[in-house]
This record gives C-alpha cells, structure tokens and sequence, in this order.
C-alpha cells in the first residue's frame, strides 16, 4: 500500500492542520472546511463556512481542536483521492486551503535572488545572455549580499557606490532598501491546490518554480498559521520589463498553495518557520531530468513579521485576511537544454515543495492556456454556500 506521509508533517499526530475540500454533501456538492486532528479529517463548516471566517475567530486554536464536525476518515485517504490520476466523482478532494484572503507576495527577499533579478533585469529576458551577466554582476557586487541589513546605513553606502558604478537596480532598491516588494499575486479563489495542474504563459520560453513558505493572516493582521506555495515565475517576460509582473505572476494556475495551512499553537510558531528549509525537486517526464535545491528560511533578508508590517497596517487593511508568500532564495540556473542556457520548464514536469512542518504541495506544469477554466469566483462561492444553507450560522 502506498504510504501518503511525506505530504504531510513530520509530526503529524501533534499538527492542528485547516484546508478545504471539495465534496459532495446531502445538501449539494461544494467546498467544504476541513480540519485534520491526529490524522483525522473534519469537515468544520458548520463553524465556519469559510477559511477567512475561522481564522478570525477568538481563540482559533482551542475552537479547531474542539470543534464537531462529521468525520471525512484519515488524511491519507483524501491525499490518495487528491493526487490521483483521475478522481472519483463521490469523493472529496483537497483544493487550494484559502478562499476569500487576497494573495500578495514579497520578491527579492534573499541575497541569491536578488542577483538573479538583476541578471534577468541585465539580460532582457534572455537566457542565453544570462551566464555572461551573471559573470560581471558577480565580479562587480560579489555574491554575499546577505549580510546587509536592508534600510541600514552600510545598504545606503552600497547603494550609493553602485549608483556611481552604473550598477544600481530597481531590484537593489527592494532587496536593500527600505521598503520591501509586496505585490498581488493572484485573486481570492483562484489558487489551485495539492495535485492540481499549474500554468505557464505559451509566450514564456524562460521560468521556473519558486518554492516558498506562505503565511496565513487575518483580519486584524494577525499571523494565524503557515503553508507552502508555488509562486510561479515566468523570467523571461519579467526580465523584459518589471512593469510586466502582473502579466508574468498573475494567469491561470500560476498560484499553488498546501496542502493545509498548519495553524500556530505550542509547538509550531513563527520560530519554527524562520528555522524551516524549503526543498524544491522538479522531475521532468519527457527527458529525466531532475532539478533539486534548498531554501534555508534562516537567510532570509527581512524577518516575516516585518513582511506582514510592511503589507497590513494603518496603511492598508485586509477585511478578508490575506495569505503572504515571503519570497524565495532558489532561481535555478542548472542548464537543461543546452550549455548556458540554463532552467526553464518542460511540460508535464513534476514539481514538490516540501518542508517537515509543512508536508509537501506537488504539481505538474502545463500551459495556462489548457488547464481548466477558473470559474468558481466569490459570487459562486456564495451562491454555494446559500445552497447548501452555510449562511448566517452565527
């Protein structure tokens, strides 16, 4: 029989895990919310219809552990149903864990990926000019640019020296700078989930996953709990132009998230994630390639809470809560095609990001132009819920 544990925690029996499945109900089929005790999955919408409903409910974490609800049977099994290759139509299945919360996401918030955002801005979109970029950027700048705090005056006096040089970039100004880069990455509702098909723009001849922890916040800014994210990157149309971010970051199935958002609690807080390394393995199917790397939450530029402050505050209120990718340090150069061209994407490659807290979220690449549609919005979600009478329980 196959084992289903390495998509969940390592420690499994002691996580307080929310998601949402999709699943068939005696008053119709619809999302549902589901939290997982001991292995065990509970369908809890009756205590809340929406995962941003729960998570600004006063004392979350005793509510979820205590809360009845009917028994969906063991995770694993609903992990089996999700990844399989085709899924039976009575059976539920995991989707994306956040609903109605906006999805922003921070950039350039490692060293590596800073210079590999000055390479791309440099290079024009083009990859074949990038080792050579690559090459005068390091010899010009160096490759340790973790240990500039960003806003502090030594960043200033860097920035002023390379502004001299001609080397200064609008990815410098966010990677060192004060102000962090905090943008929309996609719409509410339209993030896929454990399983699902992610999607590139047939223009893109240059991407790549980006593995990253995601952080659940609430209403009130608060940071309620944790998940892994794919914050799929197209390089070759940001590299033309920065301006194009929305065209690269923003399309079809370019935003996964899981499986579960683990909630804070004891034993699992915001230490445990500054701690956390986020392993990245994409397995290609037409050509055996393998791509593997690591993504150590320790060398972080900006400290998570600084991310949250930097997107909530007095400045800008989330009435839905919003879910914040906090960048990441891997942007592969390992060649695949050809010599110096480095990564790009193959269709139907295979893409895990795993952390132990975490589990892992496992995806497979196709063309945002021939995933499915998304079509289940906020109105159709509501239309649901008023369906199945998960309106106004109090």
């Amino acid at each position: 029989m196959t084992s289903y544990s390495s998509y969940l925690p390592d420690d499994l029996d002691g996580a307080l895990l929310v998601g949402r499945v999709w699943r068939q109900t005696n008053s119709g089929a619809g999302p549902c919310v589901v939290a997982v005790r001991g292995g065990e999955v509970f369908d809890i919408s009756r205590l809340a219809p929406t995962v941003s409903d729960l998570f600004d409910r006063q004392d979350l974490v005793e509510l979820v552990r205590q809360a009845a609800g009917e028994s969906l049977g063991y995770v694993d099994d609903l992990i089996e149903t999700t990844v399989a290759a085709q899924r039976k139509e009575d059976q539920p299945y995991l989707l994306a864990p956040c609903d109605l919360q906006a999805i922003k996401a921070c950039g350039v918030t490692f060293a590596v990926s800073l210079l590999e955002r000055v390479i791309e801005e440099q290079a024009g979109g083009d990859p074949a000019k990038a080792e050579e970029v690559r090459a005068a950027i390091t010899r010009l700048i160096g490759t340790d640019l973790s240990k500039i705090k960003p806003g502090s005056e030594a960043a200033v006096k860097l920035k002023e020296e390379l502004q001299r040089r001609g080397a200064w970039s609008q990815y410098m100004e966010v990677g060192i700078g004060p102000d962090a880069e905090v943008f929309s990455k996609a719409q509410p509702m339209s993030s896929v989930g454990l399983g699902a098909d992610i999607g590139l723009l047939p223009a893109s001849k240059w991407n790549n996953p980006e593995p990253e922890i995601v952080l659940a916040v609430n209403s009130k800014g608060e940071v309620v709990g944790a998940t892994l994210g794919n914050d799929v990157n197209l390089r070759d149309i940001e590299g033309r132009s920065a301006l194009l971010l929305g065209k690269c970051k923003d399309n079809n199935g370019s935003c996964a998230i899981g499986p579960f958002i683990r909630l804070f609690d004891g034993r699992f807080t915001l230490d445990t994630i500054r701690a956390t390394s986020v392993s990245l393995r994409v397995e290609g199917t037409d050509d055996g390639f393998v791509l593997e790397g690591v993504s150590h939450m320790q060398e972080i530029s900006r400290d998570p809470i600084d991310l949250v402050s930097q997107t909530w505050g007095k400045h800008h209120q989330y009435p839905d809560g919003f879910m914040l990718f906090l960048g990441t340090m891997f942007s592969p150069i390992k060649d695949r095609d050809a010599p110096g061209g480095g990564f790009t994407h193959h269709l139907g490659d295979r893409v895990t990001i795993s952390a132990p807290p975490l589990g892992a979220l496992v995806n497979t690449v196709r063309l945002s132009t021939e995933i499915a549609p998304w079509t289940f919005g906020v109105r159709a979600l509501y239309a649901n819920l008023a369906e199945r009478s998960l309106l106004n329980l109090g």
